[in-house]
């Protein structure tokens, strides 16, 4: 499989669940195109949603609490170690970004607003995925430089369309994508 958390994921989380504790998982790409790093797990298929789906059982079985982190990279990423794709918000690229193989980011191009729009429904769809897999709840990975930090963050959002400029704008991109992920778990905001 491709980006599929293994038969060991399970024991490993379940060696530090606990009744009660709450884990929140590793960041998980919603869409090949989000996946920065290799060897970093997805929730965008069914082979995924089965994956994950053992862990979360072996989370529930000790009364834990588990939640997925939805992730998707932007311009952080290096195109020999993951799935191909030359997406990313803007076309600024991060020149001293430099992966733990010591490769250099390549240089992305900027989402067209169509690109958007598919971004922020993929939110959703990994959002019910994980709901399906036994995830108690999301958590949305917005921070750190991966884009959905890229859109608040006026020194690298340069869009002169209605996802960039004012603050408003740049957390436009944030907002839709909460509004997507709220609608998948049915407006359970206790889940997100």
């Amino acid at each position: 499989g491709e980006c599929e958390h293994t038969d060991v994921g399970a024991i490993y989380y379940n060696q530090r669940a606990s009744k009660g504790g709450l884990i929140i998982a590793e960041a998980s790409q919603i869409t090949p195109q989000g996946q920065g790093y290799p060897f970093t797990p997805g929730c965008y298929s069914e082979a995924q949603v089965k994956a994950w789906k053992k862990i979360t059982d072996a989370v529930h079985q000790k009364g834990g609490i588990i939640f997925l982190q939805l992730w998707h990279v932007g311009r952080v990423r290096y195109a020999d170690s993951v799935s191909s794709s030359d997406i990313a918000m803007t076309q600024l690229s991060c020149f001293n970004l430099k992966t733990f193989e010591q490769v250099t980011a390549e240089p992305p191009k900027s989402l067209s607003v169509e690109e958007i729009k598919t971004i922020v429904e993929q939110y959703g769809a990994a959002a019910k995925n994980a709901i399906e897999a036994g995830f108690d709840g999301v958590e949305i990975h917005g921070a750190n430089g991966y884009l959905i930090d890229q859109f608040i963050q006026d020194g690298v959002n340069k869009r002169t369309d209605e996802y960039g400029g004012s603050i408003e704008n740049r957390l436009r991109f944030m907002r839709e994508v909460v509004e997507s992920v709220l609608k998948a778990v049915n407006g359970e905001s206790n889940r997100v």
